[in-house]
Parts: C-alpha cells; structure tokens; sequence
C-alpha cells in the first residue's frame, strides 16, 4: 500500500465497433484500433487508435488545434420565462455560447468583465485542468478576479471528453446567468445519429441572486424557487415558451443533460422515450437503459435515444426534488420542454407520463475504463454547522472544523504559495496533500441537526472515485466497492448519511472541494486542497497573468459581505 494520506470529515447539521444492439465490446487488435474512424455506426472509435477504452487520465490526443473565444461579461434585463429581470450574462445571452472543441484541443477564451460593481472569472466545471492550475478560474484560490473593465485569456487542453458547464465562481453570480454548456466532442460507448447538443436546466429566481443569498445567510431553511428553466426557457403567469429539441423520425439522438442550478435536484424523462446513458460527467459508461435520470447540481449525462414513435409532440419532464432536500419549486408541476419529430405541427404535446421527484443518485454508471483502487485507512476531522455571530449580525454557516471558509480575493491560495507562504488562516479551510500521486481518502458524514438534506459534493481539478455511500453513521468496517468504482467529479452526500471518496495527487495546484449549492459553498461549504505545492511552480509555468490581474483588482477595494465565503 502507498503511502495513504486521508481524513474522515463529519458533516454535522442536519453535514467498439459497436454490435448493432449498440453495445460496446473492445476492439480486437492494435490494426482495428488503428484504422477504426468514428461513424454513426462505430461511435466507441476516435481517431489515432484512441476509442472509449483508452484512459483519458493518462493519454489523450493533441490535435494541435485551439478553439479561441471572446466573451464580455454585462448586465442586462432577460425574461427567460417571461418574467423581466436583470442579469449577468455572457456575450447578451443566457445560457451563455457554447463552448464546442474536439478531445484534444487547446481552449482559449478571452473573459472581459464589463459589470460595474461586481468581479467576475471563468470556472471550468470538470476540466482537470492538469498542470494548469491558474486557469481554473476560482477566486481567492487560483486567482484575483477580473475587475471591472478588465480582460483575462484562459488557456487550457481539453484532455478529456464529454460534457460539462463553465460557470463564474465569483460568490453565486452564476446564478444570475453567467454560466454555459462545455462540449468536447469524442467517442461514445454506444451509436447515435444526430447530436441534439446541450441540455441545461436550472432553478430559477426572479428575484436577482445576491439580493435572495443576503436573505439566505439569515434564512434557516431552503428559498423557494420561482421557476426552473430548460435551455434557458419556461413558461410562467408572465408568458415565456417551452424549449424545443428538433428530432429526426427513426433517427438515434445524443442529449447531453446538465444540472446548471443553483440548489434543485432534478428528474429528466420523455414520454416513449426511454434513455441509453453512455457518460456520467466526463466518464464514458456501460451503457443502460432508464425510463428517467436524476441529476444534482453540477451532474451531466450524456444519453441516447431513439425518434421511434409516431411524428408527434412529446414531453420532456422535469422533476424537482419536490422540495424535501432542495426547496420548493412554485412551478414544480410544470417545467417541461417539447420533443419535436420534423413534419410534427408546432403545438403543445397530449403525450401522458410521470416523473419522479425527491433525492438520490444514480448508481448504474459503470466506467468502461475499469480500475482497481488500493485500499487506504483514514483520518478524522470534524465539520460541523452553526449561526456565527459577525459585525453584530448572525449568519447562517456551514463549518468544517469550526471554520467556514473564507477566501482572500486579494491574495488567492496559489499564488500565496508560490510566494513561499506555508501557514494559512484557519478561515481558508486549507489541507495540504501529497507527495506524488499518493492517494488520499476522504469519509464525509453527514450527521444533520436539522432538517435533514443532501449535498452535491463537487472537487476541482480531479475526478474521484466513489468507493461508498449510505444512511446513517459511516462504519470503518464497512466494505467498500474498489474494484471499479464510479469515477466522476460531482456526487450526492446523502441526507443523514455519507460517502467516501478517493483521488489521486497527481495534479499540483490549489483545488476546492464544496458543496455545488450556491447558498452552501457561499456560507462556507468547503475546503480546499493545496497539492503537491513544491512541485505547482514547475507544472504551471507563466503566473504573469495571475499576477496582474491581482495588482488591478488590488485597486478596487472590493470583498466579500460578511457571511459570504466569496465562492
């Protein structure tokens, strides 16, 4: 066994060619893997002998190719659902553009931030980001954030494939709109015909988001939603329209669903259309077949299906955790898109169906990529959940070791540490881990005083593996899946219960592990891993970016409101 390093943290508060059935098998030999392409009819197959066998941990294209990009990050007044309110958007529209690259490519994007009052920067949600650390866009770790009419280019390698969202990680600004889908297009474990592109979905406020987190740091349950939108549309008392995905008669299509929210768990099915799910986030899958997906904040799945049924109208539905694990939503009953066959007449669908609601996981997905994860021991270190007083206020905080967490905008993680800073304040929640690539455990317990409610537990810079999950009080005795757990970078810390979870150090750099709840992270919900920080300097190469960006937000005086962690 290497030498383990991990911590058992309690949450207490309520804390190829494919066979024509399209299932996978491997490809035979090194001249099938060489000269196989990818096709309607051979999606397993990429190019260069790579295919949905190959580890995307350690081996990935370079295409010599960068997908470059411009964003200007403002304000303006939307209705997505019909209802006006003002937003934070990128390039004047919500969801943001697209961001749609080859496995392999370089990504370039050039953020300007033309907001008044407000920093802003650019996480990109699942990227690994290997030996790039400063690009991961996380103020007060990886960066200072962009001031007001400033710019910053992050540059980046997709060495993975899939889907995923990028978001702005400046406090829970996402949530008034700066946030868009991330394709990296590759192979696939099973056929399709048509990709339908990105799927995103979200709760949705009408009150704009910092005014409703100033209410929820002094709040003791969860807000009620206004709404949830789907690709960026609803309907409501205001007017809006359903969302509309084309399709194909007798066509295999390729949806790519993603929980963008800001605190809902959601359930996605269509009527007489049942899902073949190939990758759960950036990890392909065996492939399965289910009536409907649940998805928490922060989760993707890519899924199949087929335009068998008559040309017609159907419904997408969209479930909401129904308010036991997430908060209400006041459209609960309705949020909904349209499945439109071509030759179907543009009308609101009469197909029947059901959607389940509530809080869970789901535990089918299956990594193509089989591994084997050693067995490790682990540590303690308590989390607990407590009102803290501050400028004679009292706040509601999410606490890890007595501390919310707290980032300094001004003097971020990453670049403390390449200044040769080794004692951190107890507020940044900072474990430092490592040597190279020995791997650390982590046992979260969520031991709820309260009402009892789930988290969607997301790590920057890796994916993880999840060796268990269950109700109740975590047993050390407990036997744990190793031999080829789920592999992904967002999953549900259940009510009352707990997860352990297993990575890696092979990614220098300072990464944040949080709950994706915008409210929770924003009152604390976090920690951060500062890794392998001798070996960040040389990994990361030029920090000139880092460093003026921070002598210009320098300037503006600008920080965190009391309560608010800044992430």
């Amino acid at each position: 066994m290497l030498g383990l390093q991990s911590f058992y943290a309690i949450l207490a508060l309520g804390l190829a060619s494919l066979s024509e059935a399209g299932v996978p098998r491997q490809l035979q030999n090194l001249e099938e893997r060489q000269t196989c392409t990818n096709t309607p009819t051979t999606r397993q197959c990429w190019s260069g002998g790579l295919s949905t066998s190959t580890d995307t941990q350690t081996t990935w294209p370079n295409t010599g190719k960068t997908v470059t990009l411009n964003w200007v990050i403002s304000s303006k007044t939307l209705a997505p659902d019909g209802f006006s309110r003002p937003m934070m958007v990128v390039n004047g529209q919500y969801p943001g553009p697209a961001i749609r690259a080859n496995w392999g490519d370089k990504i370039s994007v050039t953020v300007t931030n033309s907001l008044t009052t407000n920093g802003t920067g650019i996480h990109w949600h699942g990227l690994r980001q290997l030996n790039t650390n400063q690009q991961d866009g996380t103020p007060g770790l990886t960066e200072c954030p962009i001031a007001p009419g400033q710019s910053r280019t992050y540059t980046f390698q997709a060495t993975e494939y899939g889907t995923s969202w990028y978001h702005s990680h400046y406090s829970v600004q996402y949530g008034d709109g700066v946030s868009g889908p991330i394709i990296i297009n590759g192979p696939t474990t099973s056929n399709w015909d048509i990709d339908t592109g990105a799927l995103p979905l979200t709760d949705w406020f009408h009150t704009p988001i910092f005014t409703l987190n100033a209410r929820e740091l002094h709040s003791t349950g969860p807000l009620t939603a206004d709404n949830a939108l789907v690709n960026g549309s609803m309907t409501s008392s205001s007017g809006g329209a359903y969302s509309v995905i084309n399709v194909t008669p007798n066509k295999l299509h390729l949806l790519r669903i993603i929980n963008t929210g800001i605190n809902q768990y959601f359930h996605v099915s269509a009527d007489g259309h049942p899902f073949t799910v190939v990758a759960a986030d950036f990890t392909p899958i065996t492939p399965y077949t289910t009536n409907s997906l649940v998805l928490t904040v922060g989760q993707r799945y890519d899924v199949i299906f087929n335009a068998s049924q008559a040309v017609g109208n159907y419904w997408l539905r969209v479930g909401t955790g129904g308010g036991t694990c997430d908060g209400p939503n006041s459209n609960a009953a309705n949020i909904r898109a349209i499945i439109r066959y071509t030759g179907a007449p543009v009308a609101n669908p009469t197909s029947t169906g059901s959607n389940p609601s509530g809080c869970g996981e789901e535990t089918a997905p299956a990594p193509v990529v089989t591994k084997t994860v050693p067995a490790g021991t682990a540590k303690q270190f308590a989390v607990s959940f407590s009102p803290t007083t501050s400028t004679g206020q009292i706040f509601v905080q999410w606490l890890i070791n007595g501390s919310a967490i707290k980032v300094d905008w001004s003097h971020p993680t990453l670049q403390q540490s390449l200044a040769g800073t080794t004692s951190f304040p107890t507020s940044e929640n900072l474990y430092a881990i490592g040597p190279a690539n020995v791997w650390t455990y982590w046992v979260i317990q969520n031991v709820i005083a309260g009402p009892p409610l789930p988290h969607p537990i997301h790590l920057h810079g890796h994916r993880f593996f999840l060796l268990g999950s269950g109700t109740g009080t975590f047993n050390p005795a407990t036997t744990l899946k190793y031999n080829n757990p789920i592999f992904r970078d967002t999953v549900t810390l259940p009510a009352g219960g707990w997860i352990v979870v297993a990575f890696q150090a092979d990614n220098p750099g300072a990464w944040l592990f949080h709950c994706h709840v915008a409210f929770h992270i924003s009152e604390g919900f976090g920690v951060q891993f500062l890794e392998r920080a001798g070996d960040i300097r040389s990994s990361i190469g030029s920090t000139s970016a880092l460093d003026s960006g921070c002598t210009t937000w320098a300037t503006t005086g600008i920080s965190p409101p009391a309560g608010d962690s800044g992430l």
